[in-house]
């Protein structure tokens, strides 16, 4: 890696129907480039080729992978093994480690002298207590790994580099909600995980744009065993057309539907997606034994104000009371002066954190 300050860190967010990267310099990990690329299975492998060409001299690719599973708390090297093994975590996380994998897979037959990084959205919350991954299952089922993982851990740990940075103790007892199209909440104390809103899939937790977050499990059971509703359909209505999509009966897309608010349908949507985002935050707060800190984070949390404002509306029982104005302008710091809690909005940057672990990995 002689020539690692002028070649490029390639990092790759592979959807279902997109190709997200970005293109750092592998020596300051300045930004070079980012990119966002439709794709289909058809021409998946070409547009890979054809993002790894522009890119220029690219000394290593890194992937984002949704599950680590109970192994994989540490970003890895990809080889023959692990990636077996991250095939095999894929009932976990279907809706994208199937695609995560899939590029990983791709350049490794079209150029496997290219080192592949795996960085894990499972891999912030290993520093949760024993008791806070639990359920209450028999030994049974939790010695097959069924238990909390957490997810969007390569948001929050940005996050909590960023808290480091402009806050003492990380921001102390902090809640940061990432409110994108998935959406979860995070209980951190100086930094570190405690607790998250998601679990053993990325389905439960806060209401989503098309998922369906936390379910009664017997719900499920009925659709399967009284409605005749079988896992497969299932699957697809929980992930793909629930969530404000389902309720809202018109967008998944939170800006569409603020431009319908006036909609009975859509306004229950909206209502009760911040519903259950305060629901967390007393989970979590619970959790945390109190709050010094809120960070709105993703696309929603760092450009929706009237999602932030309802959110806060319901948190004055925590100390929390937001400056309208600085909300509207989506100001870093947006509690008013007589806040117990600070309320922060802290745009987020997996990419460059998957980056960051690139070169300590390969410096090693």
């Amino acid at each position: 890696m002689n020539s690692q300050h002028a070649a490029r860190y390639l990092v790759i967010n592979s959807g279902s129907s997109t190709l997200k990267y970005a293109v750092f310099n592998a020596g300051d990990l300045s930004v070079e480039e980012r990119g966002n690329t439709d794709i289909t299975p058809d021409t998946f492998a070409q547009s890979l080729e054809a993002i790894l060409h522009h890119a220029g001299q690219v000394a290593a690719v890194g992937h984002r992978v949704v599950h680590g599973g109970e192994r994989f708390t540490a970003p890895v090297v990809v080889n023959d093994d692990n990636l077996t093994e991250l095939h095999n975590l894929t009932d976990l996380a279907p809706l994208h480690q199937p695609h995560n994998l899939h590029a990983i897979d791709v350049l490794r037959d079209t150029h496997p002298e290219l080192p592949q990084i795996a960085c894990f959205d499972t891999a912030f919350h290993n520093t949760q207590s024993t008791l806070h991954t639990l359920y209450a299952l028999p030994a049974s089922l939790r010695d097959k790994g069924l238990r909390r993982y957490g997810f969007h851990g390569l948001s929050y740990e940005y996050i909590s580099q960023q808290l480091a940075a402009c806050a003492s103790d990380h921001g102390g007892k902090c809640i940061a909600l990432h409110l994108g199209s998935g959406a979860s909440a995070c209980a951190m104390l100086k930094g570190k995980s405690v607790s998250s809103s998601m679990g053993f899939t990325a389905l439960d937790g806060l209401m989503m744009a098309t998922r369906c977050g936390t379910l009664d499990p017997g719900l499920v059971l009925h659709c399967q065993t009284h409605l005749g509703i079988d896992a497969t359909t299932l699957t697809s209505m929980l992930y793909k057309d629930a969530g404000l999509k389902g309720v809202s009966g018109l967008s998944a897309d939170m800006r569409a539907l603020m431009e319908h608010a006036d909609q009975p349908a859509v306004e229950q949507a909206i209502a009760l997606y911040c519903l259950y985002i305060v629901r967390a935050i007393g989970a979590l707060a619970a959790d945390l034994q109190g709050l010094d800190t809120l960070v709105f984070t993703a696309g929603v949390g760092e450009h929706a104000a009237v999602i932030r404002e309802r959110v806060c509306a319901q948190l004055g029982w925590l100390g929390v009371n937001i400056d309208s104005n600085a909300n509207l302008q989506h100001a870093a710091e947006i509690q008013a002066a007589d806040s117990k809690v600070v309320v922060r909005v802290l745009p987020t940057d997996e990419e460059w954190v998957i980056a960051q672990h690139m070169r300590t990995l390969l410096k090693a």
